[in-house]
């Protein structure tokens, strides 16, 4: 049942109780922080709610009317019980923010969380603030999205070409992904930009299904070849980014992947990258959570790092 409308405010009650405490409603006033003019219309407004007078006023003083000092009484009590919800709050936040799970996917965990973790690390310590646990999960963008609106993760990253449904999401970067094969392959000695039809229709080393690289290149083709086409089904499917470009250095075939992941590759020429014609494989990666317009404590930190230029 809610309370009716005569109930004051804890703040009025403390000035009650203050009152009776120092006998004038200045003391009482000074020892809250409020103003003359704000402790006169507090008691006003507490005496206008309840009906009744609560302060005598006189000459060597201020004192409670025999109302106000049974309502001191009965607001003790409720007092009392506020700041044990008070301390038992701030003890669920504390622990909230003495932890933070992370779950983010493949290409964002290894190419720049690290650095996010670092630099979220000696910000603490420059703060005094005691260092946070991380527990960090990593998983295709589909897993990720699903851990973040169970709330088994306090933020996630993710490389999708959308926002995740339910959750809201902040830009955090972005990467381009980029067909690529070794030296060997037919297609490294290539001198046209390969056909988006062709690439459709050549079984690729890629990710499993759920994965944000798997989600943009198959986006992409759509964007551009007929509605009909079919794309061929993946010669092998492999659950890391490590795996899929181990599997292209042996030979296994051409992938799409993050220019993150194969940059330094690709500058010795251990892989060849292969332009592919009128396809945009830009992707922004995103920081995620479920909720309100920012997430609290920790995860509303590392989010802001991870959103600084680099």
């Amino acid at each position: 049942m809610p309370l009716s409308a005569h109930v004051p405010e804890l703040g009025s009650l403390e000035l009650l109780l203050a009152v009776a405490r120092t006998g004038s409603l200045g003391a009482a006033g000074r020892e809250l922080g409020l103003t003359q003019q704000a402790v006169s219309a507090r008691v006003r407004t507490i005496e206008r709610l309840i009906g009744v007078p609560m302060v005598a006023r006189g000459p060597r003083g201020s004192q409670l009317t025999e109302s106000g000092a049974l309502v001191a009484d009965w607001a003790r009590a409720v007092l009392a019980a506020a700041e044990k919800l008070d301390a038992g709050i701030a003890a669920l936040r504390g622990e909230r923010d003495a932890h933070l799970t992370v779950a983010s996917s493949l290409t964002v965990a290894e190419y720049l969380l690290p650095g996010w973790l670092a630099a979220l690390r000696v910000e603490q310590q420059g703060s005094g603030t005691a260092p946070v646990t991380i527990r960090l999960g990593v998983h295709n963008s589909e897993r990720v999205a699903e851990l973040v609106l169970g709330g088994e993760a306090g933020v996630g990253f993710v490389e999708g070409p959308n926002v995740p449904t339910g959750l809201s999401a902040h830009p955090v970067g972005a990467d381009e992904l980029v067909l690529v094969v070794a030296p060997g392959h037919r297609w490294a000695r290539r001198s046209r930009p390969l056909r988006p039809a062709e690439l459709a229709g050549t079984p690729l080393v890629a990710r499993e299904t759920g994965s944000g690289t798997r989600r943009v290149l198959e986006s992409a083709l759509a964007a551009v070849l007929p509605a009909e086409a079919e794309l061929a089904a993946p010669s092998l499917e492999l659950s890391s980014t490590a795996s899929i470009r181990g599997a292209v250095l042996a030979g296994a075939g051409a992938a799409v992947l993050s220019d993150l992941a194969v940059r330094d590759d690709l500058a010795t020429g251990r892989l060849v990258q292969v332009a592919v014609q009128g396809l945009s494989l830009r992707r922004v990666l995103r920081g995620v959570w479920a909720g309100g317009p920012t997430p609290a404590g920790p995860a509303r930190d590392l989010l802001r790092i991870a959103a600084l230029p680099a």
